[in-house]
């Protein structure tokens, strides 16, 4: 809060989906206890509509899914809705756009991973900024989000792209001055 970021990203991650295990519902309601910034929980987890209903009642303020870890995209981005909180639906660098086009109209954002879930630090994959940018023009009023490898080298051509929100790991993680880090970026924009 005092770098002025203006939300937190919680990747969750089941060790089978991606190959990574991260936290889970205790660490969103812990920090839904300490802070109002929105707290943007993405679900890198299989079959994620078992666990919308937890995340809900743990804070979350919007909950995304991968398209390809579930075959109920819709009724799962529908709960989500219905419960109060913004839903969001991913894609991975290989995933055309095409296969989330019968699910925009559920969607209150989109996130374009320009790496492969799972791992921090990876290397920018343009292929997001293609994908975003198709996403404005066929969606010009969603949100839309991009998350992996954004740093002072992308961020730039990420918002040209069409990215509202813009998920940073390593750019600040891996700085001793976060709010430095922060401002580094801001000035880019």
């Amino acid at each position: 809060e005092a770098a002025d970021v203006k939300a937190l990203h919680l990747d969750v991650m089941d060790g089978r989906f991606v190959p990574n295990l991260t936290y889970g519902m205790p660490i969103c309601e812990g920090l839904r206890r300490k802070t109002d910034l929105v707290l943007d929980v993405h679900l890198m987890i299989e079959n994620p509509e078992r666990f919308v209903p937890q995340f809900c009642e743990a804070g979350a303020d919007a909950i995304t899914i991968h398209v390809e870890a579930t075959d109920q995209v819709e009724a799962t981005l529908r709960d989500i809705r219905d419960r109060g909180v913004a839903a969001g639906l991913a894609l991975n660098p290989d995933t055309p756009v095409e296969e989330i086009e019968p699910y925009l109209e559920h969607c209150d954002l989109v996130l374009a991973m320009s790496v492969n879930a799972g791992f921090g630090g990876q290397k920018f994959n343009p292929v997001a900024l293609e994908k975003l940018a198709s996403l404005r023009k066929r969606c010009p009023e969603m949100f839309l989000q991009v998350d992996g490898g954004v740093n002072s080298s992308t961020i730039a051509e990420c918002v040209q792209a069409g990215a509202d929100l813009l998920v940073v790991g390593s750019a600040i993680f891996r700085k001793e001055d976060y709010q430095s880090a922060l401002n580094d970026l801001y000035s880019l924009l």
